[in-house]
């Protein structure tokens, strides 16, 4: 890959506070963008539209395309600023359309089996777990915010939760009673067992250091094979369900969008499409003309 493109990758790092998941996915594109097309200084409007003809026939989905494209429109706005190139070949080339999928969530009455599941684990681990989905379900988490989180980062008097989001966008987040009371069983019970001393987590691991991401993927799907549940749920079915459930029982768009932590209220709005099936139900079982 050309030199540019690890100037870039440490641009995302330090500048733009990506998480090491997003930029190892940033890398991979680019990787396979320059191994199709050439140096970057020399890639055309052409190159890119080419680029993405290419992918198609490899059968590459539109999503995955229009992904790969907004990577390469990064980097070359990234060199556009740095004086590098003279314009952005991929400015005028356009995205592939593509159906926007909904986001999947559970029931409420699937989370509190889930959750129900998460609190049967015993040990100092168990009660980790137990406040880990409590507290992703109970403050709308993403999987890199929750374990972004230190000790420092939790007011346990206010209930409120300073969460680091997508480009270090900062965001208070209150979280509820049952959250909070997990919270307190592993800090208490569970915390003191397992860091190591001055470790500024608040999530750490059986080696007693920062927790992951891939460690938090493992912990929902064991808890999905203690559960009743015969879903193949991953760790943002927590934060979609937090905002399913949130608008279902009457929270305003905007406050959810606020919550979030999103930038658009257009993402936002996919919430209310997957929870309609749900508030219709409920509508014919409480209203007395339905």
């Amino acid at each position: 890959m050309p030199d540019q493109v690890q100037s870039f990758l440490c641009y995302l790092e330090v500048a733009a506070e990506v998480s090491e998941h997003t930029r190892r996915a940033y890398e991979s594109d680019l990787r396979q963008f320059f191994e199709m097309v050439g140096k970057a200084e020399e890639i055309t409007t052409k190159d890119i539209r080419r680029y993405l003809v290419a992918l198609s026939q490899a059968g590459v989905s539109p999503r995955s395309i229009a992904r790969k494209l907004a990577v390469v429109r990064s980097f070359y706005r990234y060199l556009e600023r740095q004086g590098l190139v003279a314009e952005n070949p991929a400015r005028r080339v356009l995205a592939p359309r593509f159906r926007r999928g909904l986001p999947r969530a559970l029931t409420v009455d699937e989370m509190r089996q889930f959750i129900e599941a998460a609190m049967r684990e015993r040990g100092p681990l168990g009660l980790r777990n137990w406040a880990l989905i409590e507290l992703m379900y109970g403050g709308g988490l993403r999987s890199q915010e929750t374990v972004d989180l230190n000790l420092s980062d939790i007011n346990r008097r206010t209930g409120m939760v300073a969460v680091k989001g997508k480009g270090g966008k900062p965001r208070l987040v209150p979280i509820g009673r049952k959250a909070l009371e997990a919270l307190d069983a592993y800090l208490t019970g569970g915390r003191p067992q397992l860091a190591r001393t001055g470790e500024a987590a608040l999530f750490v691991n059986a080696r007693g250091t920062r927790l992951t991401t891939r460690s938090v993927r493992r912990i929902i799907k064991a808890t999905l094979v203690k559960s009743a549940l015969r879903r193949n749920i991953s760790p943002h079915w927590l934060r979609h369900s937090y905002a399913t459930h949130m608008l279902m029982g009457g929270a305003d768009l905007r406050t959810v969008q606020e919550l979030l932590g999103h930038s658009s209220l257009s993402t936002t709005q996919l919430y209310t499409y997957v929870s309609q099936e749900q508030l219709s139900r409920i509508y014919h079982e409480t209203h007395p003309r339905a």
